[in-house]
Formats: C-alpha cells, sequence, structure tokens
C-alpha cells in the first residue's frame, strides 16, 4: 500500500471524444454536448466479524475470528457528445481495515502483527447508444495491502434485442503480486529473507504472480410484463502462484510444509436468474448458480430474495442463500496428508462444505430527498453466514446514495 495509482488516461479519453464533436453540424439532427457533471455519489461501509476454529494458517486447526470495516465512495459523472451518445465516468475509492487472529501465527510464536489495510481505487467509463440500444465501457482497479497487489482491466459491452432482450459480454484481466511471506519455521534455506514480525517477511521479500482472465457472457429476456429471466455464463482462467506462501500443511507423520497448489486452473460459473413482479408490493428474485473448475469443486447455489414494498418509498426484502460444494482434489484436514502427495492443502475454503446466509434489507426511496435533503436513497442490510466446518459470520451494510 506504498503507492495508489489511479488511471487518469479514461478521463482524456473522453475529453478527446467531446472536442472531436464540437461544432459538427452536417447532420440530420444536431445536438449540444453537455460536459461531464456529478450526478450522483454513493457511500458504503460495512463490517464484517467472522468465528472458526479451522485456520489455514495453522494448517487447519486454530482461531478463525476475523473483523473487517470497509468504506467506499463513488462519484458519477454524466455527460453528453454532439451525436447525443451518453458518457458515463465512475470514480471510486475504498479503503478496507481488517483483523485476524490466524495471521499472528504466521510467525511460530504467534506475535505476528494481526491487522492490515487495503486500498482500492478504481475508474470505469461508459458510452450509451440510447437510440441503438448499445453501450461499450472501459475500467481499470487497483487494490495494495501488505502482501498482496493486483492491477486489474477490464472491458464492456452490451446490445438490446428487438424482443426485449439484451446480451451483455464483459472481459476482465487482474494481474497480482503475492507477496512471498512464509512462516518462520518453514523459510527455505536458500532464502536471504529473515524473520521478522510477520514470519519470513522485510523489505526485500520477493513476490510471486498469477494473472487471472475471465470472460463473461449475459443474455436477459423480457418475458412478459411480470416475468423476467437472465443467463450468466463465464470462463475463468488462472495461471501462476494460486496458493498462499503463510499457510502451513501438516502431513500424517507429523511435519510440516508449505501450502502447493497447481500453477493453473480453470474456472465455469452458469448463472440462471428470474425475477416475477407478484403485484404491486411484492417482487420475487430467484437466482440458482452451477460451478466446476479443474481442481474436482462441483458447487451449487440457490437464493431467493423478496422486496415487499411497505409503502411507496419504503421497502423490506428478506433474503436466503444455500451453498454446497464437494472438495478440491488436494484438500485433506489436519495430519492427513501422505508424505507423497504432489500438491496439499488444509485450507477449509477448498474443503467439501455447505453453508447458509440469511437477513434482511431495508431501503428508504422518499421522492424529495430523506429530510428533503440530497440523499435519496437510504439503504441498510444484515446477514447471518453458517458453515458447516463450524465457521459462522455477521455482516452488516449501510449504502447511502445523494443525487
Amino acid at each position: 500500500m506504498k503507492r495508489i495509482k489511479i488511471p487518469v488516461a479514461l478521463v482524456g479519453i473522453y475529453f478527446a471524444m467531446i472536442g472531436q464533436t464540437i461544432g459538427q453540424t452536417n447532420r440530420d439532427t444536431v445536438y449540444q454536448t453537455k460536459p461531464l457533471k456529478l450526478q450522483e455519489v454513493n457511500l458504503v461501509s460495512s463490517y464484517y466479524t467472522q468465528e472458526g476454529n479451522h485456520s489455514a494458517i495453522r494448517g487447519g486447526i486454530g482461531d478463525e475470528h476475523v473483523m473487517d470495516l470497509a468504506n467506499g465512495l463513488g462519484l458519477t459523472f454524466v455527460g453528453r457528445d454532439a451525436d447525443n451518445a451518453k458518457h458515463t465516468l465512475t470514480a471510486g475509492l475504498g479503503i478496507d481495515y481488517h483483523t485476524a487472529a490466524s495471521s499472528a501465527y504466521v510467525s511460530k510464536t504467534g506475535a505476528s502483527q494481526t491487522g492490515g489495510t487495503r486500498v482500492y481505487p478504481s475508474i470505469d467509463w461508459l458510452k450509451e447508444n440510447e437510440e441503438k440500444g448499445s453501450s461499450f465501457g472501459l475500467g481499470a482497479y487497483y487494490s495494495a495491502e501488505y502482501n498482496y497487489h493486483s492491477l486489474g482491466l477490464n472491458l464492456s459491452f452490451s446490445q438490446k434485442t428487438k424482443n426485449n432482450g439484451q446480451f451483455d459480454g464483459k472481459a476482465n484481466l487482474f494481474l497480482d503480486k503475492v507477496k512471498m511471506i512464509y512462516p518462520s519455521e518453514l523459510i527455505p534455506v536458500t532464502s536471504a529473507v529473515s524473520s521478522s514480525s510477520r514470519g519470513g517477511e522485510d523489505d526485500d521479500t520477493p513476490s510471486s504472480g498469477r494473472t487471472t482472465f475471465s470472460l463473461s457472457a449475459t443474455f436477459s429476456q423480457v418475458i412478459n410484463k411480470r416475468m423476467q429471466a437472465s443467463v450468466n455464463v463465464d470462463f475463468v482462467e488462472q495461471n501462476g502462484y494460486l496458493g498462499l506462501p503463510f499457510h502451513r500443511v501438516y502431513l500424517a507423520d507429523g511435519s510440516a510444509k508449505v501450502e502447493n497448489l497447481p500453477t493453473n486452473r480453470f474456472k465455469l460459473p452458469i448463472g440462471i436468474r428470474l425475477n416475477y413482479f407478484a403485484g404491486d408490493n411484492f417482487i420475487l428474485r430467484s437466482y440458482y448458480r452451477f460451478y466446476v473448475d479443474q481442481w474436482g469443486i462441483v458447487a451449487h447455489t440457490a437464493e431467493l430474495e423478496v422486496p415487499v414494498k411497505i409503502t411507496p418509498f419504503f421497502s423490506l426484502s428478506p433474503f436466503y442463500r444455500f451453498y454446497t460444494q464437494t472438495a478440491a482434489y488436494y484438500f485433506a484436514p489436519y495430519e492427513k496428508h501422505s508424505i507423497g502427495d504432489e500438491y496439499y492443502t488444509s485450507n477449509y475454503a477448498l474443503s467439501a462444505l455447505t453453508s447458509q446466509y440469511a437477513g434482511m434489507g431495508l431501503k428508504i426511496t422518499p421522492p424529495n430527498g430523506i429530510l428533503k435533503t440530497h440523499l435519496s436513497s437510504l439503504e441498510i442490510r444484515y446477514g447471518h453466514y453458517l458453515q458447516s466446518t463450524d465457521l459462522y459470520a455477521n455482516m452488516l451494510s449501510t449504502s447511502l446514495q445523494f443525487k
């Protein structure tokens, strides 16, 4: 988190396009350019806390207590060019602070730092041709914390069809660097890195890279005046160092090693969403996702959310999600891996498990703003998460929208 880079090239692209269209009058219809103007401000905060007893840092045993406080700011600017195309520029900045009891044990003594901060700016530009029902967008993202840095780029487009449908496509590229912080007692002999307050880390700690590329395709369709449906398919390919160097694995003979996973992983999630408007006051939002990957995990997700409009400006949204997955080929619990295993992990995120997540959302959207201010929307959501591995968590989030 020493540096934060916010790309400004997209801003320049926008103003260049505006400049090229000013003064053009040889068109059937002449529109007046409208420079970017701040249209919307979004503030989001969330508090997350978790408890469990299967820490990957300690080889599948130990305290999994985590606390995370996240805050995000989003600014949306809107303008139009001389062709009446709508340009939207969204700039965001997020800051998270988290503590994790298990991170203290990167050092065998349990004296490591347990807290950290993540900073993640982003910028997105979208051009929409409302007459043709098409759009094109570019975006960039950067995330930095003490042991992980990530640069993301994306390209998106959409096209409406003649029969009330829409096709959306998106490509994402993430270039990540993982700082190779080893458990204090497992630092490679050939490494010049000495132990420090966070285990095997100092200013010269080397990093390993990983690359993630994904393609996403979504088709949505209005079936009738009460029903809408969509289908989404993602193709995700990861290459590079895909584990974490401070995750221990204890073998059946009692010896310890650093987690070792393949350097390639392909993921295929397929999702189906169906929304049904059951009258003026009820909406049924349902979702199902099937997931399979190269490491042997097969997963199913089912969600249902039912927004209920209590008044025209106040609604409640109870929600429930059920998830189940099989274990990765390379997972085994504490002291269950064989000495001859090529790949091994005791990270319970890769184990066979089921989970449930349920809660309630509350949203207020008065037509003249809350208390007659620019605060146009207030949303509060609370959820409780329960996993079959004895892990449980609670999350509370608030979202403020100003217009």
